[in-house]
């Protein structure tokens, strides 16, 4: 398992690097274009719709972002767009994992398939916008989640249970804990001051998600990173709610010894439409 693990990572690696910081944003859109269809057609599966209709799933998702790519979103100030998204994955995150797994089968079939299909949509758009913004500020949205993922799992293992008397979720996933949500948040407060400082420090124009919301204050940085990295445990708890729900250990065998794509994105999937609303909130005027 390791060995697939590593493997498929140094494999994924290799495919993202270069489309990355190539000089375009274009290779890397296109290539998380197909990541998010890929996650649609996991979507679909896990919502007990059969072959053919998660395929299509996957297709219209990838055509839908398509055609915003087309129709020039990309490069547009969707202020609108990311705070409706946002609010809405607030509210539609906290009543969905209030209600717990066995409210989320009741719902009918075509509005789950909808919403999650919605969902990947957005968030393409979102980290195609913030490659289209720069890759510092692309960089600094996913290694927050990547550091409050890290940072949780190993403050839970070394601390889960000693300060809170139950679990996060345990009818969702039982191995999470409120300490590894703490330890989470510690970790990107950190992240985000340390980025901020290194910006300055070497000159680096560029903006960051960091260095605009410091603009602001150290107080409101301080406290978007915690709502951020809040935000990402929504993610992660929602997919492992949709999973349980179908009776899945994974959401596909698409990445070896990683599981599926909304394996790999789940987080992200209220992360980057709240860090654009965010950014387009607050830019100057």
């Amino acid at each position: 398992m390791l060995k697939q693990r590593v493997i498929t990572a140094l494999v994924l690696l290799l495919i993202l690097l270069p489309a990355l910081f190539y000089h375009s944003p274009a290779p890397f859109c296109a290539i998380a274009l197909v990541f998010i269809a890929a996650g649609a057609w996991e979507w679909a599966r896990l919502n007990g719709y059969g072959p053919v209709a998660s395929l299509f799933s996957g297709l219209a998702c990838g055509v839908a972002c398509a055609a915003a790519w087309w129709l020039g979103m990309l490069e547009q100030s969707l202020v609108l767009l990311w705070v409706l998204a946002g609010a809405t994955w607030v509210l539609a995150g906290a009543w969905a994992l209030h209600r717990g797994v066995s409210a989320w089968s009741a719902h009918p079939q075509a509005v789950r398939l909808v919403s999650g299909l919605v969902a990947l949509w957005l968030a393409w758009l979102a980290v195609a916008q913030a490659r289209v913004i720069g890759i510092n500020f692309l960089l600094s949205i996913l290694v927050l989640v990547w550091v409050a993922d890290i940072f949780a799992y190993f403050a839970g293992r070394a601390l889960g249970g000693r300060f809170s008397r139950g679990k996060l979720a345990p009818s969702i996933s039982p191995g999470k804990s409120w300490e590894g949500v703490w330890g989470g948040m510690a970790g990107v407060v950190v992240l985000a001051f340390v980025w901020r400082w290194a910006d300055a420090t070497w000159g680096i124009t560029a903006p960051s998600l960091y260095s605009h919301l410091g603009r602001q204050g150290a107080w409101l940085l301080l406290i978007a990173v915690v709502f951020l990295s809040a935000m990402s445990v929504v993610g992660d708890l929602f997919e492992s709610l949709v999973k349980r729900s179908a009776g899945v250990k994974d959401s596909s065998g698409l990445l070896p010894g990683h599981g599926g794509v909304l394996d790999r994105v789940d987080a992200l999937l209220p992360t980057l439409p709240l860090a654009l609303m965010l950014y387009s909130v607050l830019q100057p005027r």
